[in-house]
């Protein structure tokens, strides 16, 4: 049998029932992002564990320009290292039928003595491994297969070291090597015109004069073997053969892509559910406060029943405890059901054998206990006054309200205002602290609007910035090897070229303090006008005689400010170190990236004319004339489209960006209706009974509605503007939680932006002000008007 106590909870929860679904939705709004977020963090984190685990993801990776075999086992003996895989690694161009642009791959050797992979295995989707005997069979990466149609035992034209191969393939494959499957450098994956292709040792390497030798080296280590500690020594060994440094898996482009994704998760699930749980805190104070006030006498009897304060404060606290767990529960099978409809968006992405939503239960767990410390903290100061008011005093009505002339009346500003606005002003003055919970609430639901659109504004700016201010080329093409200039004048007389621009690229690590990044230094032609090095104006940033331009990220990363001098060193040729002092910091997006003069760069390295690839404007009369040409041309190893790469990001980032901001909306919409709504509800209930004494006395049901709604009109104004500050931060916070070192996003808001939120806010309280305007229309003015003894 229940308890007394607890039958009046259940029928006051009844009597306020659309108060209680407003508050719980908005509490389930942040809570089902949280939860959302910690599971998709849960299922891609174990998914990846067990990847890595199951099929021995390496942690260590050097590559290098040519050793003997042999030297694998010199490494193999170093303290620390379990297991050596030696292999060769190569880019090649890939002729599709059908399709104008050639793609690249990068071909990985299967190992040399035909047996089982030590490292990074490959899961075989469809399909065989090639026989140790073939020398045309491959298996494809799983990616590129299905964008292209491809399957086993189709055929695939290679252009190996300058020669057409027609290659079989025998299978279809993933790698945990290649989860984010990109090209070097590249933070957005093409699966269209990119994939990984592994074939067998012996056919491979002697194509490249790599027969007996190897390329590319991958270790496991031993356990508890710190991997810093094996770098050294590998570098040591390996600096003879061209080897441009080792490095853990934590610089590994894909393992590092993931990482940065995991990051960003782990920002929002705190960031985004916090606004939404204070926002609810707010309302269930409202709610609370406005229950205690109206059962005073309640309060009264049940004490002088033979209840204690403590009994009533447990009493009382049961709202917001139901409230709280409702909430949870609903943002329970709401993060649930968001979760497992998000989660393939991360497969435009990464690539698993299997990628299957993982609800992470302690997330429920705390939802629930940040729910309720939500709730509590809202409302223990209105709890308190319920325990600590005297049974005689509260048997007394609460004393009438002091409603003698405003602030704004003393000073002389009302004298045009109605009766009505006046009575609205008054109430405001004698609740301030009512009325800045539901003006802060108001101005929360105003801010969660801004985020929408103000990740609509940033991508579009991004795509501006990005692909016609910056890069302004039609291609990007790099060659197999570093070459003499007369590999640039071969690029620049292909067919239909306008103009080109060299470009000499070169691998090394660069050193501030204790931190560094292992990267690539672009040397680029002044005054170049294909792709422009700009700052965060969109201004072109000229290139400096001397000295380095690199990305403000990349300056952050590495601690570094405008005139510090950085230590560069090459890794490749004489393999100088270097100091270079930074001239300027370069806004960008994708990636991180250091550039000099190109002239200054081959002074540096005692080279002449040194290239290894060019930006080219082509005439688009002659697009295919010039593919055709390039396919043909056999120094060229990858070659970049740049309406590829755009619509490689409409297809991925820009999807998935605009997924997660359309989910953001609704909840943000939920959120403003249920703010205004539950503002609406409480003032009605507080002042019924004013509201039908002006009725008897004489005003017009529009006179007294406007009394009522002209009191959450003035809160919602002085909210909008608030909430516009407000929101511009959250923007600010949520997209600096998207800048990592491979993709970042601008923070551009538009005023259309503002007043779509402005807007959409305005329209949720008119909309609450109808609903209440009629329950106006509907007092009982006998009920109401019955004095309370």
């Amino acid at each position: 049998m229940l308890d007394p106590l607890d039958l009046k909870l259940l029928r006051d929860l009844g009597r306020m029932k659309g108060q209680v679904v407003a508050v719980s939705l908005v509490m389930a709004c942040g809570l089902a992002m949280m939860i959302m977020t910690r599971s998709l963090i849960f299922t891609l984190d174990s998914t990846r564990s067990a990847y890595y685990q199951k099929n021995s993801m390496a942690e260590v990776f050097a590559t290098l320009k040519r050793a003997p075999l042999a030297l694998a086992d010199r490494v193999a003996a170093l303290p620390g290292v379990a297991v050596v895989e030696a292999r060769v690694a190569v880019d090649v161009t890939l002729d599709l039928p059908g399709v104008a642009e050639p793609a690249s791959g990068r071909v990985i050797s299967l190992p040399e003595d035909g047996g089982p992979q030590k490292l990074n295995r490959l899961f075989l989707r469809d399909g065989r491994m090639p026989r140790p005997e073939s020398r045309r069979e491959v298996v494809l990466g799983e990616a590129f297969a299905l964008a292209n149609a491809l399957r086993p035992g189709d055929s695939l034209v290679v252009v190996i070291n300058g020669r057409r191969e027609t290659l079989e393939i025998c299978g279809i494959g993933l790698s945990p090597e290649f989860v984010f499957e990109a090209r070097a450098g590249e933070a957005l994956p093409d699966h269209r015109r990119f994939s990984v292709i592994w074939m067998n040792y012996r056919p491979l390497a002697v194509a490249y004069n790599l027969d007996g030798a190897f390329n590319d080296l991958c270790l496991d280590l031993t356990p508890g073997t710190a991997p810093d500690s094996v770098l050294g020594a590998v570098d040591r060994l390996l600096a003879p053969y061209g080897a441009s440094g080792a490095y853990t898996r934590k610089e590994q482009a894909s393992a590092q892509r993931l990482d940065d994704e995991l990051r960003v998760l782990g920002s929002l699930s705190v960031a985004y559910p916090l606004v939404f749980l204070s926002v609810a805190a707010f309302m269930v104070n409202a709610v609370l406060a406005r229950i205690v006030r109206l059962q005073r006498e309640q309060i009264a009897q049940l004490k002088a029943l033979g209840y204690s304060s403590r009994q009533v404060g447990v009493h009382y606290l049961k709202f917001v405890l139901v409230i709280g767990a409702l909430g949870t529960l609903i943002g329970g099978v709401g993060g649930r059901f968001l979760g497992a409809s998000l989660v393939h968006i991360y497969t435009l992405f990464f690539r698993f054998p299997e990628l299957v939503f993982q609800m992470d239960y302690s997330a429920l767990g705390l939802a629930l206990l940040v729910s309720l410390g939500a709730s509590v903290a809202g409302v223990l100061t209105v709890v308190w006054q319920a325990v600590k008011l005297p049974p005689a005093e509260a048997m007394r009505p609460e004393p009438p309200a002091d409603f003698k002339p405003s602030v704004f009346e003393r000073i002389g500003l009302t004298g045009w205002f109605s009766p009505a606005m006046r009575m609205a002003l008054r109430n405001i003055e004698r609740r301030p602290w009512q009325a800045v919970f539901t003006a802060s609430g108001l101005a929360l639901a105003t801010g969660l609007m801004v985020l929408p659109g103000a990740m609509s504004d940033s991508v579009d700016y991004l795509l501006t910035f990005q692909w016609n201010s910056q890069q302004r080329q039609d291609v990007t093409v790099f060659l197999t090897e570093p070459g003499s200039g007369s590999g640039f004048h071969d690029l620049e007389h292909l067919p239909g070229v306008i103009r080109a621009e060299p470009i000499r690229s070169v691998p090394v690590r660069l050193r501030y303090g204790h931190r560094s990044r292992k990267l690539a230094v672009t040397g680029m032609a002044p005054g170049a006008y294909l792709n422009r090095l700009l700052d965060e104006r969109g201004e072109v940033i000229e290139m400096p005689a001397e000295g380095l331009l690199m990305s403000e990220k990349l300056a952050e990363v590495i601690g570094a400010r405008l005139g510090d001098e950085v230590q560069v060193e090459v890794m490749e040729g004489r393999r100088p170190v270097l100091q270079v002092p930074i001239r300027g910091l370069v806004t960008d997006f994708a990636g991180v990236a250091a550039y000099m003069d190109i002239a200054a760069l081959r002074r540096l390295l005692h080279e002449s004319d040194t290239i290894n690839g060019a930006f080219i404007s082509i005439d688009h009369r002659h697009w295919e004339t010039f593919m055709r040409a390039l396919k043909d041309t056999p120094r060229s190893a990858a070659v970049m489209v740049k309406r590829d790469q755009l619509a490689a990001f409409r297809e991925t980032t820009a999807k998935s960006i605009g997924m997660i901001r359309n989910l953001y909306f609704v909840l943000a919409l939920i959120v403003a209706f249920g703010v205004v709504y539950n503002s609406a509800r409480i003032a009605l209930s507080e002042r019924s009974r004013e509201l039908a004494t002006l009725r008897v006395v004489g005003f017009s049901l529009a006179e007294v509605r406007s009394v009522l709604v002209g009191e959450l009109a003035i809160l919602v104004l002085v909210a909008l503007p608030v909430g516009v500050l407000f929101g511009r931060g959250l923007a600010m916070f949520i997209m600096a939680s998207f800048s990592t070192e491979t993709v970042r996003m601008p923070i551009v808001i538009h005023p259309a932006t503002y007043a779509l939120a402005v807007t959409v806010v305005l329209t949720a309280a008119l909309l609450s002000f109808a609903m209440v305007g009629r329950m106006v229309g509907k007092l009982d003015m006998v009920g109401v008007l019955k004095a309370r003894d």
